[in-house]
């Protein structure tokens, strides 16, 4: 099954508790976690996932881009969060093995994502570990960008490597999702979209869910 999972950095800020509410039949609240390093652009931080874990029983999918994510794991998982996403390329890969070990020691599940530029073949140290693989189909940093059309080969390499060696772990795509765009991702093998602007720009938050569930279920079928 499709999972949907929108993204809070399209959500009024100023009206967070209703925002997170109106997404309730989603299957996860995306937490994007920005340091103005790692990315060009800041976000939110730990006292915000706090808040969000008191509002929802959602499962908090926080993608943390930023620059070496060691030092913040636990107070993440201590905030919250259900599942930790870091980035490949935000540190050396002795480093990346380290803050996975600390993640799976914390209790909470495991994902590395990689942008565009990056190819798949990176993930092939951790992949047999993992429960969650992010392939970014936007540059990271800024919500409502379109979709990057030439990552689905790398999606469909992605899924290739865990039909192969991780079969029960997720596949998740964060850039552009729409109506249009989640047919060609979960064609290519993604099961879990985010999506931000699709959802919250939509006047019916709930109706549109629903929506992208039933055409990527389509495509699924």
């Amino acid at each position: 099954m499709v999972k949907i999972a929108p993204s809070i950095l399209s959500a009024d800020f100023a009206n967070l508790e209703r925002e997170i509410r109106q997404i309730k039949t989603a299957d996860y609240v995306h937490v994007d976690v920005m340091d103005g390093c790692f990315v060009p652009n800041i976000s939110i931080g730990i006292p915000v996932v706090e808040s969000i874990r008191r509002v929802t029983d959602l499962p908090l999918d926080v993608h943390l881009m930023i620059d070496r994510p060691s030092r913040y794991v636990e107070a993440f998982a201590k905030a919250g969060a259900d599942l930790l996403t870091i980035h490949v390329e935000a540190d050396i890969p002795e480093e990346i093995s380290r803050t996975i070990a600390v993640m799976k020691n914390v209790g909470v599940q495991v994902g590395l994502s990689i942008k565009p530029k990056t190819p798949a073949e990176i993930l092939l140290p951790w992949i047999e570990i993992l429960d969650l693989v992010l392939v970014m189909t936007v540059e990271p940093g800024f919500g409502g960008q379109s979709f990057m059309e030439d990552q689905l080969p790398k999606i469909r390499t992605v899924r290739q490597m865990l039909r192969e060696k991780n079969p029960l772990c997720e596949l998740e795509v964060d850039g552009g999702i729409d109506l249009r765009t989640c047919r060609l991702a979960v064609e290519a093998g993604a099961n879990v979209l985010v999506a931000g602007s699709a959802v919250y720009g939509a006047p019916d938050i709930p109706a549109r869910i629903a929506d992208l569930r039933r055409c990527a279920s389509m495509q699924q079928d």
